[in-house]
């Protein structure tokens, strides 16, 4: 399988319209030498644009929806769309009149369909920003392609195990994360990515953006890891695209000759008192 991990600059001068077009450009390009695409979190407004989120939130099938489904049928990928600020329709109850927002990834088949969403389940900023600015997701999602099955989470959840663990319960061979991660904690990316696909005996692709986002320079260094915690490509800091080719049949021999996974004795059952 091969994957493209395109790794967006976002800068404050490009609008969200002309970005969005230049994505799209970018994902249909990858025809022919991808089977899978993916992008970042929040590249239409920045992860950390946290005054754009409301402006630039979009009902699920929107203006982005439309323009990804299209480019990923153009190109005939699966196109991991990145996320958006989402914004959900509302309740009868609600005084403002507007639904909540959601950090919510896309992810679409080579025929344009809508695979699947996911809404962001943590949410970073303790207590500002997207932790309070966004509601939080509920539900685990894997997505079925040819020779493997995706495991979807974004940004902040890399750093809470347990999710990857439910993931992989759930048939997860392949973990994509997208991001809009920072420099200033850029090592903890990389080592959150490989511990990520050791622990769970899967590869890891993580999707960073470039530039910088609401004044916080964005670490770049997209990566993709192997079941034995190999970087089998990492990015640099720039917009780039970072085309990888890996065999998913690695997961299931991985597991097979060092069963770790069998060994699990936690979360399993009930602790004996």
């Amino acid at each position: 399988m091969r994957a493209s991990l395109i790794q967006i600059a976002v800068e404050e001068d490009e609008s969200v319209e002309a970005r969005r077009l230049r994505v799209a450009a970018l994902v249909r390009d990858q025809a022919g030498s991808a089977d899978l695409v993916v992008l970042p979190e929040l590249w239409t407004t920045g992860a950390f644009a946290y005054e754009e989120f409301g402006r630039e939130a979009e009902p699920l099938e929107g203006p982005t929806y439309e323009a990804m489904a299209k480019a990923a049928s153009d190109a005939g990928v699966w196109l991991h769309a990145g996320s958006i600020p989402e914004r959900a329709p509302s309740d009868s109850g609600s005084a403002s009149g507007e639904g909540p927002l959601y950090n919510t990834s896309l992810v679409f088949s080579p025929s344009g369909d809508l695979a699947a969403a996911y809404r962001k389940i943590h949410r970073f900023g303790f207590d500002k920003g997207e932790a309070v600015l966004m509601g939080a997701g509920r539900d685990l999602v894997t997505v079925r392609l040819p020779g493997t099955t995706l495991g979807v989470a974004t940004c902040y959840d890399l750093r809470f195990p347990e999710l990857f663990r439910a993931l992989v319960d759930a048939g997860a061979e392949t973990l994509v994360i997208p991001a809009g991660w920072p420099e200033r904690r850029r090592a903890h990316w990389t080592l959150l990515a490989q511990a990520r696909a050791v622990e769970n005996q899967a590869f890891v692709l993580a999707c960073g953006t470039a530039g910088t986002h609401a004044g916080v320079p964005q670490a770049g260094h997209s990566i993709v890891v192997d079941p034995w915690g190999e970087v089998l490509a990492e990015a640099g800091a720039g917009e780039e695209v970072l085309t990888v080719e890996f065999d998913p049949a690695k997961v299931g021999l991985t597991r097979e000759q060092f069963p770790a996974l069998k060994d699990r004795v936690l979360g399993l059952e009930p602790p004996r008192r």
